[in-house]
Formats: C-alpha cells, structure tokens, sequence
C-alpha cells in the first residue's frame, strides 16, 4: 500500500487528530521532534553515560601534531570555546580521541573481569574515559542544531559512523557487561537508604539495559545486521533534521499588497518587513532599504513565530492556505523530490522494527518502553484512548463555537453554502477572533508586558523564591556561538556558591537553526571527571526583536515555552547527584 507524504505524517498523530478535528496545525512539529530525537540521544548518551562509548576498532589514522595543537575543541578545562571553533576542527578531534579511547578501553577490558565487583573500579573509570569525546561530540551536535552550515554537515556526517561505532562497540564489550552485573549483585546488600547507593544502583541498572538494547547479547549475524541498523538510523536522522531545515529556509512568499495583511498586529509585519530585509540582503540586493512595516513589502517565512502569526493574524484566506500547505509539506515527496523525508520515514519504520525484532521483541514500541514509566503498549493505548473520551467532547464543541463565529463574522465565502466546513488554515485565525470576542483581549495587547527582559527578570524571581537560588547575567565570562545568546550563572543564595550556569539561545534563525525548543546538556555533573558545576543549553525559536530599539515582545505561548524548558534546565543544573550517569535529566 502506498501512503502520501501527508498521510505518513499523520500516522503519529491519530488520537490528536481524532480529538481536534480541522486542529491539525501543529501536526508536523510532534513528527519532526520524534525523528530528530535520535540524533538528540545521541549526543546526550556521549555527554553523559558511561555506556555512551568507548572504543573504535577501526584503525585510525595517527592525527597530525599542528591539527591539535591549537584546537578548541581540545580544549576542555572550561566551557566551550565557541566564537574559535570551526568545522575544519571536528574531524581532527574526533580522530585523535577515539584513538586514545580504543588504546585506554582496550585496556580496561583487559583488567575487567566477573570478579571486579567494586563500582569505583568500573562506571568512574568510563565516565573518565568518556567525557573528552562526549565534550567534543556534544559541542558538534549542538552547533549542528544552532549554527548549521555546510561545512559543518559534512564535517559532522564524515565523522559520525565512527563516533556510532565506538558506541555500538562500547555497548556490546562481554567483559564489562560481566563487571557490571558483579557490581549489581555487590551492591545489593549495600544500605538502600544511602543516596549514594541509590545513585550507584541506579545507574548500573541503567547502563546494563543500556547494553541489552546496544547488543551485548548478539553474536554472528544477527550482531553484524543489528550494527548496520544502528548505523543507517544514525544516517536517515541526520539526514531528516538537515531536510526539514533546507526546506524550512527555502521557502518564503513575498506581500505586497497592505489590503491582504489588512488588522494585522505590527509586530507580525515589523517581523515580516524585517525578513524581506533580510532575504534581499542575502540575495546580494545592496539597496534594500529602510524597513517599513505598515508599507512593506513583507516576506511570510515558515519558521515558528512567522508561521503562527501567519494562520493567527492574516485575514486573506489564499495566504494563510498556502503557508499552511508549504509547511505541512516540507521536506515531502510535494515539491522537491530531493529533499523528502517521504523515504526517510518508511526506512525508519522498517529498521526499528527489524531491530527489535532482532533483540526479541515484538515491534518496537516494546523495546522503547523498556526504559519508560509506561508497563507496556496496551497501557499506552488504554491512556490515549482515556484522553480522546474525555477531549473529543470539549474540541467538537470549540471547533462549533468557532465555526459559527467564522459563519457569522467572516461573510459569504464562510457560509454554509460556500463552505462545508472550516479548512485547517481557518481554525487558528479563527479560533484566535473567538479569544478576543470572549476575553475583550487581543495577544498582542499582552506583548509589551512580555519583553524577554522582563520575562527574564519574573522568572528568575520566581525560581528565587522557590529554590532559594539567585541567577546573574554573565555574558562577558564567555565564548558563544552568535550574539544573540545570552549566559547567565545560577548561585545558591545562603552560601552565594556558583553551583550552575546555562546558556540561552532565545530567537529564531532560520537560515542556520532548527525549529523548535529544547534543552540539552553541555556539561554535566560528575564527580568522577571532577565536574562540579553542570551548564545547560536552553534553546528557543522566539519571536526576534524588530529593529535595534525595540525588544523581543514575546507572545505568551513564547512565554510558556520558556519557561517549560527552564524547568527542564532546573533539573539539570540543580541535581544533587555526583554519578554523571543519573545527574540531573539523567538516568530516567
């Protein structure tokens, strides 16, 4: 059977679907996030855990002297040094590490055995040994999502089937699989109620069924076909992320005619005037003139804030149409074949499930729930099938109430005659009149109290008083990787210790930046490696400020989204374990 492009992309989002109706405008978000995730579990399994790689048998060639004498990269006392490190960097890095990784793996294994029952004499020893590839992959996968380009593409794609390797090779070594379950059995006995023991436990657990889903139990063919699969997977996720971007910054459709964006809040034409600035300057066009937002010309993007003022704020039905569908459809086999993840996803679908029927499992949802709260995929369906009983009722009766608003407000073409019902580009223009007529209140009367600084300052506020802890600004202490990111240090009001910092990357950038929000570790806690202060990236696609005057003015779903991955960024940086492999977001 063969589906469209857009059919493979609802696959995932059946109950949602079925719970919203024509709410489908956020559909291809959830699809894109699941297929980076493994690209994003990547990095993070070399940042963190001992079971995240060690070795490479594959011979490497001896790295040239001046290649790593003056390489950031290498440089790993600190924090990253991002405004010097360059692609032409990663590959030397990569090479030399792995070579000490296989010379210093190999040699642990060779004093491993099932009688190294002590744990300060196995998961320590990993971390150490992880951490300077960990540092130096992690580094590369974050500028890979904030900072893409070309050259670093393909520095990052030459050196990833090694880097995969050396993971795959690392999960399936016998000899520290057998010291680590003489280390379970050890820590039995030991005192459950010592944080320390919890921790220790916690993690050995951990990095055991780490290494049962890496293949420590496969031999012969079954092994060699299991590696192929990790490999290809690591392959089409880079290749599906890198799509969804090329495709995100190739679109845009110029307006010119200020009737079409008639009521149009200004800050969504001072974004649009200022990226039509933007694309002529790109285009080499010198004389592209002052931005004027009230007379354009304007250029609607697909990157998060254009795109949702698009739908939320245009009246002209053709535009919001044609945005919605250039959206629904990047990187599909609409448009150009070259950049479809069409393929892509019908690849990973197959190998997932070869690959856990290879480790015994029945499909992969199976496999994925083995490290997840859920007991098993009927209780995930059975949770699903309760929210669609319970949200189906309450969305049929919002999409009716903003139907009939759209019926009684929007003229002929939304009449019954005309129009059987509302299109998925109606609803959120729509739903979004039916907010103001309810509330007497538009979103953007609600963004001048919303400037990042100010949300900043509340939030920081907040987590004061929460967690007694007190957050500075600290820009001038570092190196980042474009100007627009911020750093800040968390310090714990009593002792005034420094005990975290973050990174944040608040603005949309759609010419070098993923879509989305996330968080993500760029150190993390580890007394092993003697790492006491862990920092985090905390990454958004806000809306940008218009002009050099005036701030950010963030939308309060901008707000939310802030704060929820600050939250995420807490958990990390206020951990109070010191085993790297369940500090902070580890070792869930």
């Amino acid at each position: 059977m063969k589906f469209s492009s857009a059919t493979v992309t609802s696959i995932s989002m059946i109950a949602i679907a079925k719970a919203t109706g024509a709410f489908s405008l956020g559909a291809t978000k959830s699809v894109i996030g699941a297929s980076l995730q493994h690209s994003k579990n990547l990095s993070r399994q070399l940042q963190r855990a001992p079971l995240a790689m060690i070795s490479s048998s594959t011979e490497a060639t001896p790295s040239s002297v001046a290649d790593l004498e003056f390489n950031p990269l290498l440089d790993q006392d600190g924090l990253p040094k991002f405004a010097s490190i360059k692609p032409s960097n990663l590959s030397p890095a990569v090479k030399h590490l792995l070579e000490k990784l296989e010379k210093d793996f190999t040699d642990l294994e060779s004093k491993l055995s099932s009688d190294t029952s002590d744990f300060d004499d196995v998961l320590p020893v990993i971390e150490k040994l992880q951490f300077p590839l960990g540092y130096v992959w992690g580094v590369a996968g974050h500028l890979n999502g904030v900072k893409n380009g070309d050259e670093l593409r393909a520095a990052y794609e030459e050196n990833q089937p090694d880097v995969v390797k050396a993971m795959t090779q690392f999960s399936q070594s016998r000899a520290l699989y057998d010291a680590l379950t003489a280390v379970e059995t050890s820590l039995k006995s030991a005192d459950e109620n010592d944080f320390k023991i919890q921790q220790q436990k916690r993690a050995v657990e951990g990095s055991l069924r780490g290494m049962k889903l890496g293949g420590v139990g496969l031999d012969g063919e079954a092994k060699e076909r299991f590696n192929e699969i990790k490999m290809r997977l690591a392959e089409l996720s880079t290749k599906f992320g890198n799509h969804i971007l090329d495709s995100t910054k190739a679109y845009g459709l110029n307006v010119e005619n200020a009737d079409e964006l008639k009521n149009v809040p200004a800050s969504a034409k001072g974004m649009w005037a200022n990226a039509h600035k933007t694309h002529l300057t790109t285009e080499g066009e010198e004389e592209a003139g002052e931005i004027d937002a009230e007379k354009g010309p304007w250029r609607i993007t697909l990157d998060g804030p254009s795109y949702i003022a698009a739908l939320s704020h245009v009246p002209d039905r053709d535009i919001r149409e044609k945005i919605y569908k250039a959206y629904l459809t990047r990187a599909s086999d609409i448009g150009d074949d070259s950049n479809s993840n069409v393929p892509l996803v019908y690849e990973i679908l197959k190998l997932k499930e070869e690959m856990s029927h290879i480790l015994g499992f029945n499909n992969y949802a199976e496999m994925s729930l083995t490290s997840k709260m859920a007991p098993s995929v009927a209780s995930v369906k059975e949770l699903s099938e309760l929210v669609l009983e319970k949200a189906l009722p309450a969305a049929e009766a919002e999409l009716a109430a903003v139907t009939a608003l759209a019926r009684s407000e929007g003229g002929d073409e939304y009449s019954e005659e005309n129009m059987e019902k509302l299109s998925p580009w109606d609803t959120t223009f729509w739903s979004e009149r039916l907010k103001e007529s309810k509330f007497e209140l538009t979103e953007e009367e609600l963004r001048p109290y919303f400037s990042l600084p100010l949300v900043l300052g509340g939030m920081f506020s907040l987590v004061e008083r929460i967690f007694n802890i007190k957050v500075e600004a600290a820009d001038k202490d570092v190196e980042t990787w474009n100007t627009d990111v911020q750093f800040f240090k968390v310090f714990d009001v009593d002792s005034e210790k420094h005990i975290a910092s973050f990174y944040l990357d608040p603005y949309s950038r759609p010419a070098d930046k993923r879509g989305g929000a996330w968080m993500d570790v760029c150190i993390g806690k580890s007394e092993a490696c003697e790492r006491d202060i862990p920092v985090a990236y905390l990454t958004c696609n806000g809306s940008p400020p218009v002009g050099d005057k005036t701030p950010s003015l963030m939308t309060f779903r901008e707000v939310e989204t802030l704060f929820h991955e600050f939250g995420h960024g807490l958990q990390h940086m206020l951990t109070d374990a010191t085993v790297g492999d369940v500090a902070g977001i580890h070792g869930r």
